[in-house]
């Protein structure tokens, strides 16, 4: 595949995170040198279902009224959110050509945000996307209700934007030895996007096996050219070593593969990646 086919995909939809989503695509598109897309999208919820039932306990003449009111509303409302709904791309459009960016493309799609990723996963470079939208933006405690599905259902890298922008300068990239963090390594090193930063490679872990393994980790960033590594081994509860050395090092995004359990373990235990999710107060890059 040409590298022009493939664009950074920036999913907005007016929740307070909607312009760092915007910032952070720009950021990214720029620098791997690709198309930016923004994208809308409109799910229609059977909203009416209750009141169309309600409305078989009224007479036949009125019923039939009520439906054809209920009708119409939903045509009004669904008139009123393509109106928003373009009238925020368009917004974006130019929150992104302010920050160097040529002509965004703008789509607006009807239907299922995560059946709508995986259409474009094959011309899509990064996914951006915020780590909640409008329904739980003011619930601090839980993430994006359709976030997980996305993250499992894509095999594209996707950054999980959770506070306003600012350009990184340094990164930790999270270390454990297994073939995700290989994968992420080898992306980390490989990558213009990353090139100039300061990756603090980090590995939390009691064995020291993986402290070899680190350092050969240390050794292919450095081989690779272009990035200042700092690397560390740490003992403790991994996401909460990784999110407290985030905030001592003043570290502006982590790197990390994602979801590398099963969907079964991850009932039992949880997913680490869901905690980071949770505990990180920066942006997280997931590789996948």
């Amino acid at each position: 595949m040409k590298n022009n086919e493939n664009r950074v995909l920036a999913c907005i939809d007016g929740s307070a995170l909607t312009e760092a989503v915007c910032d952070y695509a720009a950021w990214i598109a720029q620098r791997v040198e690709v198309p930016l897309k923004l994208m809308h999208t409109i799910d229609h919820h059977p909203e009416t279902a209750t009141m169309s039932d309600l409305s078989g306990n009224i007479g036949l003449d009125s019923r039939d009224e009520l439906l054809e009111e209920i009708t119409q509303l939903d045509q009004q409302r669904i008139k009123l959110r393509l109106q928003q709904g373009k009238l925020l791309l368009e917004t974006a459009k130019q929150r992104v050509m302010q920050s160097g960016i040529g002509e965004p493309i703008l789509t607006q799609r009807h239907g299922s945000l995560v059946e709508a990723l995986i259409e474009l996963e094959d011309v899509t470079r990064v996914l951006v996307i915020g780590l909640r939208g409008k329904v739980h933006e003011n619930q601090p405690d839980k993430i994006g209700a359709k976030l997980e599905s996305i993250i499992r259902s894509l095999h594209r890298p996707i950054l999980v934007v959770n506070e306003p922008f600012k350009a990184p300068e340094r990164i930790m990239l999270a270390y454990d030895g297994s073939a995700a963090a290989e994968k992420a390594l080898d992306i980390v090193a490989n990558s213009p996007l990353y090139k100039g930063l300061v990756c603090h490679l980090v590995c939390v872990s009691k064995d020291d096996d993986k402290g070899k393994l680190l350092e050969i980790a240390e050794n292919k960033l450095k081989q690779a050219g272009g990035i200042e590594v700092v690397a560390q081994k740490l003992v403790g509860k991994p996401d909460l070593v990784l999110c407290e050395y985030q905030e001592t090092h003043d570290v502006d995004m982590t790197v990390m593969g994602a979801f590398s359990h099963t969907k079964l373990r991850d009932l039992l235990l949880g997913s680490f990646t869901a905690k980071m999710l949770l505990h990180s107060k920066k942006p997280l890059l997931l590789l996948r």
